[in-house]
């Protein structure tokens, strides 16, 4: 899969400290998502059983043990992935707020 984009998860990291422990699964989700061949949400479960699939190509992922949620935009057909969004359980509930409001 193409990824887009990996400074989004790094800037995430480096620009908080506190995040640091976010960095090394982050880059092992990375790794395995740009060899991965999603061809279909079932692909994703196949590889990341508790990813939540949401409507309209959009997937969640638990990073760090569930520390942390990665949101993603899947063009299946192009394999292409768009980073949408990193951060804590309080970040991504202010960020789906904002999303569908």
């Amino acid at each position: 899969m193409r990824i887009i984009a990996l400074s989004t998860l790094k800037t995430f990291w480096e620009d908080s400290p506190e995040y640091i422990d976010a960095k090394e699964p982050t880059l092992a989700w990375y790794r395995h998502a740009l060899n991965a061949d999603w061809g279909a949400p079932a692909d994703v479960k196949q590889d990341f059983r508790n990813a939540s699939i949401l409507k309209d190509g959009r997937v969640v992922f638990n990073i760090a043990g569930n520390k942390y949620r990665l949101v993603v935009w899947i063009n299946y057909a192009y394999k292409v992935v768009y980073i949408r969004f990193i951060g804590s359980h309080a970040q991504y509930e202010k960020f789906v707020g904002n999303e569908f409001s």
